[in-house]
């Protein structure tokens, strides 16, 4: 299974901007999915994931109430719309997807290539 993101870009703090993540592959269904960032010198840590069967979203504390995950089955997409952005959030955007390939019969774990995102202040 293939991601690929795209909608990363320069902003001025305060602004917004909303990522996507398109999978594409044979027939696949999804667990979980999630963001993730990176920013230079840091770890890749957690921006929000949610779970196929679940009802919500769990979000970093640095970025609730500012950042919204959502998903389009229909479409195979998935979003993450960022708004009041700061500074902090500068970093390299992957999305990632856990799920089950039934013609293979093989679990998968995929990312997409990443997506620069930069806040000037």
């Amino acid at each position: 299974v293939q991601l690929v993101e795209s909608g990363g870009g320069l902003v001025q703090a305060g602004g917004s901007l909303r990522l996507s993540c398109v999978a594409s592959g044979s027939v696949f269904s999804i667990n979980v999915m999630g963001w993730y960032r990176q920013a230079p010198g840091k770890q890749r840590e957690l921006v929000a994931r949610l779970t196929s069967g679940g009802n919500s979203t769990n979000y970093a504390d640095s970025v609730k109430g500012r950042f919204t995950m959502s998903r389009d089955s229909a479409k195979n997409t998935m979003y993450l719309q960022m708004n009041s952005l700061k500074p902090e959030d500068t970093a390299v955007y992957y999305c990632n997807v856990d799920g089950f390939q039934p013609l293979a019969r093989l679990p998968f774990n995929s990312w997409g290539q990443g997506t620069q995102v930069t806040v000037s202040s």
